[in-house]
């Protein structure tokens, strides 16, 4: 068996994965293994210089759980379950804020993979934040604060430029439809680690349930910025062939969009996730 090597990113989240490749994980359930601890303890994992070809990026992602659609973006043709994340200078990306893939859902994805395709020479890079690390920092007191709170999530508000778009309504209408708002904990218990992480992000939480509306915004405020603190991040420069894997449960992430009017495109694979508790 190939021996797996891990060097850490930075102090709170992340390590770069050596020595296997995405084929490996997918052929040995030892290797798998390995990988799926490393990925509880870091939260993000990267590996460099990996096969570019859909097929093979989406038998690895396969290995950590099932395939979860998402409503706005294209696919492959080579495989549906692997999405294209592109920005170019005619059609730029719009995601700027941190956020956690699509807690819009009443079952959010577990885990999310994303792949360099066509990597700018300069810029485009990506940052995540650890959530738990971001819980385990605050006082006891204020944990013990957050802990019986709810907060609401809505695609709507995700997507509400797209919406507002020429013809955004109508492509998006079933999509709406399918997705009203919900609600989560505000404080979320990992099903694997038990582990405890503050689960509310600027681009999809719209409120705190319990509190009044003033109350609610200046308490999202501090927590949306409170996770995203530099010691509580990591952040990857890109490379053609460039994996991440990051658990959505407990992670936030953020493109950097410095590139424009360079190409950037990715491809992503969700994992579908349980109920948040």
């Amino acid at each position: 068996m190939r021996e797996l090597g891990l060097q850490k990113a930075a102090g709170a989240l992340g390590a770069f994965v050596s020595g296997i490749g995405l084929a490996d994980v997918a052929a040995s359930e030892q290797v798998y293994i390995q990988v799926r601890e490393a990925l509880n303890k870091h939260e993000v994992l990267f590996f460099r210089d990996q096969d570019r070809a859909p097929e093979v990026f989406a038998a690895f992602a396969k290995c950590f759980g099932d395939i979860l659609d998402h409503p706005a973006y294209a696919t492959t043709e080579q495989s549906d379950a692997v999405q294209i994340l592109e920005s170019t200078p005619q059609n730029p990306s719009k995601i700027e804020l941190w956020h956690s893939d699509m807690t819009f859902m009443t079952t959010p994805p577990s885990f999310t993979l994303l792949q360099g395709q066509i990597i700018p020479e300069i810029g485009g890079d990506t940052l995540w934040a650890s959530a738990t690390a971001a819980f385990s920092s605050l006082s006891k007191e204020l944990q013990e604060l957050l802990a019986p709170l709810t907060a609401v999530h809505d695609f709507a508000h995700g997507f509400a430029e797209s919406l507002a778009e020429p013809g955004g309504a109508e492509r998006l209408a079933p999509a709406l439809a399918e997705n009203p708002p919900v609600e989560h904990p505000l404080v979320r218990t990992h099903p694997e680690t038990g582990a405890k992480s503050i689960y509310v992000n600027r681009l999809f939480t719209t409120r705190i349930k319990e509190l009044t509306v003033l109350e609610s915004q200046h308490l999202l405020e501090f927590l949306y910025r409170h996770v995203v603190a530099d010691e509580h991040t990591v952040r990857l420069s890109w490379q053609p062939g460039t994996v991440a894997i990051w658990d959505n449960r407990s992670t936030q992430h953020k493109p950097v969009n410095d590139f424009f009017p360079q190409h950037r495109k990715m491809h992503r694979v969700t994992l579908r996730g349980d109920k948040p508790r």
